[in-house]
């Protein structure tokens, strides 16, 4: 099911199975997705890294992420452009940036509680009536739809990572950690460059992260770098010399430490690694 409205307003609704692919048209500027996976024996490959998948997970995808399915029982989809809603500009209102979309992390996705698999189950319904309605209201009760289920998935995400540790500035200050990494990861690598963006200082950065009980800014930063480091490896032709200026790195030698200190690797090794790789028929492509 598709809607498409008068100013480019674009948002698909599709169930999936096992060999089908979701790709991301290129007349669409930039979409996001939501893929929510069932069964319990699904699979999938990112950026090399086989992931096992719980039964109801929610994959949280940009056009730059790429994942393949290995093993599927049946999935749902939703697919929207800016121009329906963009999350940036309505932060304020589903509090997802830097979160469930534009994060630092590889890949955000949660499992969605036995206690909020209702909730879910009927947003989705009330999706696809609406998304069947032909009145001058669709547009504004499809984004009424999507916005209810953003905030849904922003609340579970938040509670299964730990957020809810946190204060309010200090949830609102992560996000915007790891919205400016995900921008700035090319040519700003401190913490410091980062607590200065954010009028913070260093270690109240650190302080906060602790006590997410996950990675340091400092591991963000870096594994966000890794990331972009092994995408230009997979999927481009540049020479690792080329990934390194890139990257920001003033030399190779100094890019090739970097990497094999993250991946146990060398960029060169990798980069051999995959040319004995296979290509999967089925997934989410670019």
């Amino acid at each position: 099911m598709i809607y498409k409205g008068t100013n480019s307003e674009f948002i698909q609704l599709q169930e999936i199975k096992e060999g089908d692919v979701i790709s991301f048209d290129r007349e669409l500027a930039f979409p996001l997705l939501f893929v929510w996976v069932r069964g319990k024996n699904s699979a999938i490959i990112h950026e090399g890294i086989k992931i096992h998948l719980a039964n109801n997970t929610i994959l949280c995808l940009s056009v730059f992420q790429q994942i393949e399915f290995c093993k599927l029982e049946t999935a749902q989809f939703i697919k929207f452009n800016k121009e329906f809603y963009c999350v940036l500009n309505h932060d304020s209102e589903v509090s997802c940036k830097g979160i469930l979309f534009y994060n630092a992390k590889q890949l955000p996705y949660f499992q969605i509680p036995d206690e909020e698999l209702e909730k879910f189950e009927t947003l989705w319904k009330m999706f696809e009536i609406e998304m069947q309605s032909r009145d001058e209201l669709q547009l504004e009760m499809l984004q009424m739809m999507l916005k209810r289920f953003i905030i849904l998935c922003t609340r579970v995400y938040k509670v299964q990572n730990n957020y809810l540790k946190l204060a309010g500035d200090e949830v609102d200050i992560v996000r915007e950690f790891n919205f400016l990494v995900e921008q700035h990861f090319a040519t700003k690598h401190s913490v410091k460059d980062y607590a200065d963006l954010l009028n913070k200082s260093s270690k109240t950065l650190s302080n906060i992260f602790t006590q997410l009980a996950g990675k340091t800014p400092l591991q963000i930063i870096h594994e966000r770098k890794a990331l972009e480091a092994r995408r230009m490896l997979r999927y481009s032709d540049r020479s690792i010399k080329e990934i390194a200026y890139e990257l920001g790195f003033e030399d190779i030698q100094t890019f090739s430490r970097f990497f094999k200190k993250i991946e146990n690797i060398s960029p060169s090794e990798f980069k051999k690694s995959l040319l004995g790789s296979i290509d999967n028929s089925s997934g989410i492509m670019p």
